[in-house]
């Protein structure tokens, strides 16, 4: 319990060592311009999984797009996941729309700073809504990501598996321990940022550290053992043929993916799964599940993409078709003109696909 592990823990001196390093050498990011809460909210969202320098580009674009809550509640989700493409997890901008107008319709478009309500939302779990708590609106919250976990658990020498929920849970009743009550929201801001720059996942910068007199694991010499985390079960191999179909005017095929799932709602071009070996077994497939009459000829490249839990292999062909916008009676499947294409929201794997169009 933390009471045990803080025994000989000097407390002040830790907030003081680290807020004054956190006041010197914080970044200028775009979210910390003010403390807007929808700002918070949206760059928390954007950060999880992805890193501070692909984010930011993302977050002026998506804040110049949707300024405020009622922007993006109005706005049509194609728009919203175009916004987002190329970030992933493409299931957080879902989220994130929902929430807000949750938002607009429960709250009056003002994020509530009520925890109960605010982790009620849709994609606030633990983590965003002690973020939004304490950042935006400065309640003393702990808000533990992996880089809030990675500080403590070398400076508290803390060997638990951090993927497990009792683990997060124990380094969250730390944080009440040990957060400033005045300046939380700095406080959090300063853990995350050491965890960024300073105490990295691979050779941590000891020297430089500012708590480090406080860092029982640098003491012992056990800072890159730690932290702990099982190893995951190996990502499942998926293989796919995609066929760029076009025709006569050069009008290409596009299908939109499942309403649930991966990449719900995106648009891609068609995927014809790995047990359909030949191009005459695809085109026959094709026509079955989708009434496409193709002819499908060489292939003309291929693309790997690496998902969290699944590596895609996709062995990309050239197709063509006599048919036209008329003649597509499955309403998956648009035929649109190559200057509509960046009009629609494509996964990354299939962004790989348009330098063969």
């Amino acid at each position: 319990m933390p009471s045990s592990v803080l025994r000989k823990f000097n407390i002040l001196q830790f907030q003081k060592d680290l807020l004054s390093w956190y006041e010197k050498n914080k970044r200028d990011l775009p979210w910390r311009q003010d403390q807007d809460p929808y700002k918070v909210w949206v760059s928390e969202i954007m950060l999880q999984q992805t890193q501070v320098n692909t984010v930011i580009p993302y977050f002026y674009r998506f804040m110049e797009q949707f300024p405020t809550v009622y922007d993006l509640a109005d706005a049509d989700e194609q728009e919203v996941l175009k916004a987002w493409e190329g970030l992933g997890y493409y299931s957080r901008a879902r989220n994130l729309q929902h929430a807000v107008k949750e938002v607009v319709s429960d709250y009056n478009g003002v994020v509530p700073d009520n925890p109960k309500q605010l982790g009620d939302l849709k994609g606030i779990g633990p983590y965003t809504r002690g973020a939004i708590l304490s950042i935006a609106f400065n309640q003393v919250e702990p808000a533990v990501d992996g880089n809030v976990m990675r500080v403590l658990s070398r400076m508290f020498n803390i060997d638990d598996d951090i993927s497990l929920g009792r683990t997060k849970k124990k380094f969250e009743d730390i944080v009440r321990e040990i957060i400033s009550q005045e300046d939380p929201s700095s406080f959090n801001q300063a853990v995350m940022e050491l965890g960024a720059l300073v105490c990295t996942p691979k050779a941590p910068m000891c020297m430089l550290c500012p708590i480090m007199e406080h860092c029982e694991a640098f003491e012992q010499g056990l800072q890159e053992q730690l932290p702990f985390k099982a190893k995951k079960s190996k990502q499942r191999k998926e293989s796919y043929k995609a066929v760029l179909i076009q025709n006569e005017k050069g009008e290409i095929v596009i299908e939109k993916r499942p309403q649930s799932g991966l990449l719900a709602n995106l648009w891609q071009f068609p995927m014809i799964p790995e047990e359909i070996k030949t191009n005459e077994e695809a085109e026959q497939w094709l026509y079955k599940e989708y009434g496409l009459d193709v002819m499908i000829h060489k292939k003309c490249g291929e693309v790997k993409h690496v998902f969290s839990h699944i590596i895609w292999k996709i062995d990309v062909f050239y197709a063509d078709t006599q048919q036209s916008a008329i003649d597509m009676k499955d309403e998956r499947l648009r035929i649109i003109s190559l200057e509509e294409i960046n009009d629609y929201p494509f996964p990354v794997p299939h962004q790989k696909m348009m330098p063969f169009l």
